[in-house]
């Protein structure tokens, strides 16, 4: 269902959002989307943003870009940038589908707590309760799979070149798993470690628990009940991001080893098997920002305990305190979200909790790489978190522990492609 810029939290002001999923009980989720101020951001606001993401799309050989940026207390900001490919003239617009990457984790992770809260599953419940072939793994609960604490390493360096190459192709979860499963492993619940391997497998686990697939659990659990009709995991068969009409995604060439940022290959159609229930789901700007804000308030648990995001952990060895992972995603400063990318798009989706905050972006151009499209994320988020206030409003408490300047230089520092000089 197609919705006018600013309909993601403003349509929802009048009345609190009840959320009406097949999930089954007496419990109904109900969601009250924190009062939108009506009307844009501040020009000179929408300057900066735009100005950040267009040199992003520049550092990053992408045509084109979606942004969604709401500040309750002030205002909206939410366009289309660039082209949907390099050499079409088709302007980008909101209305636009694309793959959301890594984000997909969240939505796993819902229906792990959602199946849980129910009594379904158990969240400390061996892996090798519900997947074969995997007796190693007997240590290892679907929580740490959740959490990222399972120790199991990652598929994508391995698999990245396959994916580009044959996009048509369709993976088995467990295959796919299977080049994470081979790395040497960290020892379980001691620390995060970054696994697409370890959210295959856990979507493998959901469907064995309920026999149910994998896209009628987020059906069932995460986009029903939140009314997002422009979003889903699709079906193995290669194709476009859907509905109609798809940004177009795309990758890089190389030639001895340097970017042929002129000569973009097009991956727009791909399988969503590649990505699964770590990286395959497709959705639009709006649908994608209202799952931000319901997803940091938890509006689809059953139960308030345990507290998803409540125990997290540092990213890395010397990461920042307030850089930390739990729950399928990122914990920046009290922004609760995700960031990575999929074959021919990177997503960054982050939202605050108390304020509803929220920013999306998308590049139209995979190869600069996660944490790329995560520092670009970070520099929009710490623009935008300082909009003034609207008439008759208060800007809340918020602040974030870093500055736009801190992540422009990281964006810069991870150009593929030449920068804009000036």
């Amino acid at each position: 269902m197609r919705r006018r810029a600013g309909a993601l939290i403003v349509g929802a002001i009048a009345a609190a959002l009840v959320l009406s999923g097949c999930s089954g009980g007496d419990f109904t989720p109900t969601f009250s989307p924190k009062p939108q101020v009506e009307g844009s951001l501040p020009s000179e606001v929408q300057d900066q943003l735009k100005g950040a993401v267009q040199r992003a799309m520049a550092a990053s050989g992408s045509s084109g870009a979606l942004l969604g940026v709401w500040a309750p207390w002030s205002g909206s900001y939410v366009t289309g940038l660039g082209t949907v490919a390099a050499g079409d003239k088709t302007p980008v617009s909101t209305d636009m589908s694309f793959r959301i990457g890594d984000v997909t984790r969240l939505m796993t992770c819902d229906v792990l707590y959602a199946l849980a809260d129910r009594g379904t599953v158990k969240l400390d419940a061996s892996i090798t309760e519900y997947v074969s072939g995997v007796p190693d793994l007997q240590d290892v609960t679907l929580l740490d799979l959740c959490n990222g604490t399972s120790g199991i390493g990652s598929s994508a360096a391995i698999a990245t070149p396959m994916w580009l190459n044959n996009p048509d192709r369709q993976w088995d979860p467990k295959e796919l798993a299977s080049y994470g499963l081979a790395q040497n492993r960290t020892p379980a619940h001691t620390g995060y470690r970054d696994s697409d391997a370890g959210y295959l497998l856990l979507g493998q686990a959901l469907e064995r628990a309920t026999g149910q697939t994998a896209s009628q659990l987020i059906r069932q659990y995460v986009t029903a009940p939140l009314g997002l009709d422009a979003t889903s995991l699709p079906g193995p068969k290669a194709a476009a991001p859907s509905p109609e009409p798809a940004l177009n995604g795309s990758y890089l060439p190389q030639v001895d080893g340097a970017y042929q940022c002129a000569k973009p290959i097009d991956i727009t159609v791909s399988s969503s098997s590649n990505g699964y229930t770590d990286s395959g789901v497709v959705s639009t700007i709006k649908d994608l920002g209202r799952y931000m804000q319901a997803e940091a308030a938890q509006a689809l648990r059953e139960k308030k305990t345990p507290k998803r995001f409540g125990s997290p952990l540092r990213v890395a060895d010397g990461a920042p305190s307030w850089y930390q992972a739990t729950g399928g995603g990122y914990l920046v400063g009290s922004m609760i979200g995700q960031h990575g990318g999929t074959p021919g798009y990177l997503t960054a989706a982050y939202s605050d909790p108390t304020s509803g905050f929220t920013v999306v972006v998308v590049l139209n151009d995979s190869t600069a790489g996660s944490a790329f499209i995560g520092d670009l994320a970070f520099e929009l988020s710490a623009i935008a978190s300082k909009v003034p206030a609207g008439k008759g409003r208060t800007a809340p408490d918020f602040a974030l522990p870093f500055t736009p300047e801190d992540y422009a230089k990281a964006v810069d520092g991870a150009a593929v492609c030449p920068l804009p000089q000036g």
